[in-house]
């Protein structure tokens, strides 16, 4: 039992560690989504998005960790 709690304290706090973390990643998703949501409505009816633009939205984050 004594063995149970210990990992239960460790993972309890490992979680309140990381919580904040997970939230940050969280909000910046939501704002590069929002963004790039944006950028494609100021695009003009019928006008498709330049090749360079096209691979700059599928490359994603520039940290090989957030991708």
């Amino acid at each position: 039992m004594n063995t149970f709690l210990n990992y239960l304290v460790v993972a309890a706090l490992f979680a309140l560690v990381l919580a904040p973390v997970a939230l940050g990643v969280a909000r910046e998703r939501r704002i590069d989504r929002q963004l790039r949501e944006a950028a494609s409505r100021h695009l003009a009816p019928g006008v498709r998005p330049s090749a360079r633009a096209r691979r700059r939205r599928r490359a994603g984050a520039q940290c090989p960790l957030l991708s």
